[in-house]
């Protein structure tokens, strides 16, 4: 057996593919969930060979209970509010699930004088407000956040900056661009189109994807490449030291109409009519995350494999098989 390797938000997209990786690395993986409010889709395939823990990240005294018994020589700290939306209704449950809940994890790291290496990936939308002359976005560039949850975000990231300068913890900053696969949940944006064309080709919908905001351009990073860019990040990069991830290569920047206009082709309908519905348009939208990840390329040397159609049909695919099965 391997390192001990501890996952918050194992339940999720990134987390569940995370524990493959880790699996595969021959890792012992424990996952942490909250005792029944987890949903198990994305976990049940490898669900034998998780040591699991209930637990609440935003009460300390349960997050303590799961640093002591693990002690892990790594965390990939993956549990998070990341559907932007609600957090306009909701931002103080965002703060204490997104900051509150991390600092509970340092601070038993601390108290317990673990050395254990934590990731901690933040977000594109941190940046918010973005020019056309300040692109590619820099681990430099100032953040001007639109909604509560990329606040959110950033607080996490400026607290983990403090832990690693006032108490030496091992934390390792990253900001993730925008990525995307099977498992995403069809509240975002690509999972979404897919999840409306597997639809309309079971004759579930008429031939109508409602969207939101479709001219936001964005660079596309599969999941399964960014779940092994963080594993090289957690070994690779410095405590407290930004580097941004995700594929900056000028070909790989899409809008989101691009993108529904490639599912589309990719899908068994002839003609599928895009329509824009108010209830999906956020209060304000983010027009462009394009992120220069050279720093990080420099370090690791990874670049991400897969592309944007296997990105696209890797999730098509994904959602198909959904309907189809009503696996809900």
């Amino acid at each position: 057996m391997g390192e001990t390797v501890l996952i918050t938000g194992i339940t999720g997209f990134v987390g569940s593919h995370l524990a493959d990786l880790a699996l595969e690395k021959n890792c012992k993986v424990y996952g942490l969930k909250r005792w029944n409010l987890s949903r198990m889709r994305n976990i049940r395939h490898i669900m034998d060979k998780i040591e699991w823990i209930d637990c609440d990240i935003t009460d300390p005294t349960s997050v303590r209970k799961v640093i002591d018994k693990t002690r892990p020589d790594k965390i990939f700290h993956l549990a998070a509010e990341s559907f932007v939306s609600p957090s306009w209704d909701h931002p103080s449950h965002y703060m204490d699930v997104n900051y509150k809940g991390t600092v509970n994890i340092f601070e038993a790291l601390k108290d317990f004088n673990l050395k254990t290496k934590i990731l901690i990936p933040g977000s594109g939308e941190e940046y918010g407000e973005i020019f056309d002359n300040e692109l590619p976005i820099t681990e430099k560039t100032l953040l001007r956040p639109v909604n509560p949850y990329a606040v959110t975000k950033i607080a996490q990231d400026l607290i983990s900056y403090v832990y690693v300068r006032t108490y030496d913890l091992n934390i390792i900053r990253v900001r993730a661009f925008n990525h995307e696969g099977p498992r995403r949940d069809n509240v975002f944006g690509i999972p979404w189109y897919a999840y409306q064309i597997a639809r309309i080709e079971q004759g579930l919908q008429d031939p109508v994807i409602l969207t939101g905001h479709i001219e936001d351009r964005r660079n596309f990073t599969h999941v399964r490449d960014m779940v092994e860019a963080y594993w090289l990040a957690i070994d690779n990069c410095p405590p407290g030291e930004l580097h941004l991830i995700g594929s900056d290569e000028s070909q790989k920047i899409y809008s989101y109409r691009q993108i529904i206009e490639m599912l589309i082709k990719k899908s068994k309908i002839d003609k599928i009519e895009i329509k824009q519905d108010a209830k999906y348009v956020r209060p304000t939208a983010v027009p462009r995350l394009i992120g220069d990840t050279s720093k990080f390329h420099k370090l690791t040397n990874w670049s991400a494999k897969l592309d944007i159609d296997a990105i696209l049909d890797d999730t098509l695919e994904y959602w198909r098989n959904f309907v189809k099965n009503n696996d809900y």
